[in-house]
Parts: C-alpha cells; sequence; structure tokens
C-alpha cells in the first residue's frame, strides 16, 4: 500500500485498486463486488478519472438501465462507440437482463473494457456470469483494512506502520499507539463513511443505518419476506455467537425457521457479505470434525451493531471473540480459510492451506509470554507444519516446537503473505 493513502482530498487509495489497474489489460470482464457501503462507487468513480476515455454509468440511473435492458444496441452505440475505452457499470445488480445483455457487449465490442460492480454475489452470479463462463473476473471490495483505516487517523504513523517490520514495531514507541487505534477499529469496524467520522454516536447512527436500512433490507426484498423479525433473531443470534460452531437446531429454536428456510437465510446472508461460514480442516474423518462450520462477520462495527454494543474492548466478555473476528476478515481477505477441531475437543481457530502444507493459527486476547494452547500442540504433533501464527493484541515473539516455528505476532501488523510464501 502507498505511503501516500490517504490523498489530500480527502480520497483513501484501496489495496485493490493496483490490482484492478493490473487486469485492465486482460480481456475479461471485471465483476467488482461486496457489500453495501464498502466504497465501489467511490473507487469506480477514483479509476475513471485517472483513466483516459473512461465512462461511469449507474444502474441506478433509470433511463440509463431502461435502455441498457430494452434497447442494447442503441444503448452501444451511445455509450460504445464514440471515444469510451473503458465502460463504468455500477450497481449491475439492478439489470434483470444484465448477463444476456453483457455478454452482447463483450462479443461486439471486444476492444472496450468493462467494469462492473454490484452489491451482491447472488445477483451477480445470477444475471452475469452464467452468461460469461470464464469471461468473467471477480474481485471483492471490502471495507476499509486495518492499513486502509490507519492511513486515515495518522499518515506518519501509517507510513513507519508501512515499512517498520512486526518485530521492530513489537518494542516501539509507537506499539501502544498503534494497539489503540487498533482497538477502535475492533469496535467500529472499517466501512468508510463510519470511518471517516470522529463523533462516536454519529459512528453508531451509520453502523445502525448500515445494517437496518441497508443489509436488512436488501435481504428482506430478496427473499420476498413480509415480515422480517425471524430473521433479525438470526442475525442477532449469529452476532453473538462469532467464532462458534454452527448449531443448526438451536438457531433454528432462536429463530423459528424450519430448516431447509434456515439453510437458504445463511446462504443469502453469506452472498451479501454480512457474515461467513468456514469449514472445518479434517485428513481423519473418525477423530476430527467434518461438516459443521463456525461463523464470522466480516465487519466488526456491523457485529458490534447488531448486538448494540459498542463497549471498550476492555470493557467486553465477548473481548476475545470479538478479536477473533477481526483475525478473521485479515485473512479471508488473503486466502481460503479454515477451522480444526477434534472429536475429542481440541480446536485451532483458523487453518490456512498454504503450498507448503497447513498453517495453523491461533487468536489469544491476553497473553503476553510465548505460550503455547495443548489443542496448538496437538495440531503441530499430528501435522508438523513448517509454521503455525499466535495472533495477539500487542506481544510479538517466537519460539521453536520440534521443526515447527511459532510465531506470535499483533493482529495490527499481520504477514499473511509472508507465512503463506516462507
Amino acid at each position: 500500500m502507498s505511503n501516500n493513502t490517504l490523498a489530500k482530498n480527502g480520497y483513501v487509495s484501496r489495496e485493490i485498486e493496483a490490482e484492478i489497474e493490473k487486469l485492465l489489460p486482460l480481456p475479461q470482464i471485471i465483476a467488482l463486488v461486496g457489500p453495501r457501503r464498502s466504497g465501489k462507487t467511490t473507487l469506480l468513480l477514483r479509476l475513471q478519472k485517472k483513466l483516459k476515455k473512461a465512462s461511469y454509468l449507474s444502474f441506478e440511473d433509470r433511463e440509463v438501465l431502461t435502455l441498457f435492458e430494452q434497447d442494447i444496441k442503441n444503448f452501444a452505440k451511445i455509450y460504445l462507440e464514440r471515444e469510451t475505452q473503458y465502460l463504468f457499470l455500477d450497481e449491475f445488480h439492478y439489470a434483470q437482463k444484465g448477463g444476456k445483455n453483457l455478454k452482447y457487449l463483450f462479443d461486439y465490442y471486444p476492444n472496450k473494457k468493462i467494469i462492473i460492480s454490484g452489491s451482491s454475489t447472488a445477483d451477480l452470479t445470477i444475471r452475469a456470469i452464467k452468461f460469461l463462463v470464464g469471461r468473467v473476473l471477480v474481485l471483492t471490495l471490502y471495507p476499509f483494512s486495518f492499513g486502509e483505516f490507519l492511513s486515515t487517523k495518522d499518515r506518519e504513523i501509517c507510513t513507519i506502520w508501512e515499512t517498520t517490520s512486526a518485530k521492530e514495531l513489537g518494542s516501539s514507541p509507537l506499539k501502544e499507539k498503534l494497539k489503540q487505534i487498533f482497538e477502535e477499529y475492533l469496535v467500529f469496524g472499517g466501512y468508510p463513511e463510519v470511518v471517516l467520522q470522529k463523533d462516536e454516536e454519529t459512528k453508531k447512527t451509520l453502523l445502525n443505518n448500515i445494517y437496518s436500512i441497508l443489509f436488512l433490507r436488501e435481504i428482506k426484498d430478496f427473499l420476498t419476506l413480509s415480515e422480517d423479525y425471524k430473521l433479525k433473531n438470526l442475525i442477532q443470534a449469529l452476532a453473538l455467537q462469532i467464532g462458534n460452531i454452527v448449531n443448526y437446531q438451536e438457531l433454528g429454536q432462536i429463530s423459528g425457521l424450519d430448516y431447509k428456510t434456515l439453510k437458504r437465510y445463511l446462504n443469502f446472508l453469506e452472498k451479501v457479505f454480512l457474515c461467513q461460514l468456514i469449514p472445518p480442516f479434517f485428513t481423519n474423518k473418525r477423530k476430527e470434525l467434518v461438516k459443521a462450520p463456525k461463523v464470522y462477520f466480516w465487519d466488526n462495527g456491523l457485529a458490534n451493531s447488531v448486538i448494540k454494543n459498542f463497549s471498550p474492548l476492555s470493557q467486553r466478555p465477548n473481548a476475545g471473540a470479538i478479536l477473533e473476528n477481526a483475525a478473521f476478515g485479515i485473512l479471508d481477505r488473503e486466502t481460503e480459510v479454515k477451522f480444526w477441531r477434534t472429536k475429542a475437543k481440541a480446536e485451532v481457530d483458523f487453518i490456512l492451506e498454504g503450498p507448503g502444507g497447513p498453517i495453523p493459527v491461533e487468536i489469544k486476547l491476553g497473553i503476553k509470554t510465548p505460550k503455547i494452547s495443548s489443542s496448538l500442540r496437538s495440531f503441530i504433533k499430528t501435522y508438523q507444519p513448517k509454521k503455525a501464527i499466535v495472533g495477539t493484541l500487542s506481544f510479538w515473539g517466537k519460539r521453536f516446537i520440534n521443526q515447527t516455528q511459532v510465531l506470535f505476532q499483533p493482529l495490527w501488523k499481520f504477514d499473511i503473505q509472508d507465512a503463506l510464501t516462507n
């Protein structure tokens, strides 16, 4: 990430921006998906300004949407047969005939680059990708990462954070300041409009609006629900069970949903980027859990809004779960994440499947010495990984268990790519 992340005009550069620019020369359509209010429109407008001969259209504009759906040939003549080289189609999920008409543009204008965006992978998958198998590159824009968040707080500290190793920061005078900023991130999350507000009450109001007006409304409309109290009960139960193994029977009792409907709702909650169910890692079906997933939310602030608790970490009985949820958000942006649990109840929070084999990751809130849990020892004994990671709030260190290097690293300076490639 560039140390000029926060521009003078207040624009916060996104880490995904460079990845999109790298893909622009390829022929495929780029589909930018992600939760509502994560900054997709802002990013598209930013790219439009940076690129020459780029046009931006939003399907929230009814005239544009109607022309696209009812007269795709004329739409193409107006917007693609002039000098336009890059065409950005925002809010693409509003197009009922999106996939079929997008295929027309792709087939008849192969020298034009099309970038679409939408808030739901469900809609984009149904309406676009099934018509364009192999011709769409899907990228996800999440709320701010901690690096993006940090850039809005203190540019000087962000520059030091970017250019200094975790080990050096662990003994740096900046350690406590970084921990303090990270704790704010743990409570209020990374939604851009929330992050850029200084007043805590305003942050809470914005998060409540994002949840109730955007997420609940979209989910209710898509599932064609006449009322939403069962849906609310389900989401609240999930937010209170972050990091826990999903018990479908218990969720059904709390929400009042039958099993089939419950599974349908859970699937859609994942599609709109509210929460994520991660599967277990196993190689031995007799000794290890193989089916039931664990649940996490994509944004800590949103999860805290659901349960109406914005207390500081020091006052939270669920502080460990809050830290673990943030770790999920950090890890799952980089690689596929699973967890490990044996039938004897040994459990490791996350398993990353790197090219050199599985990498166990445990999250420990109050750790002050390089202590290794019995569960992590059990995984190391069973799988003998080259590396294991213990994510902490502030402690840094390392030690070896036989041939396995165990690295203790603060989550505010987690280097996942280093763990996966070395």
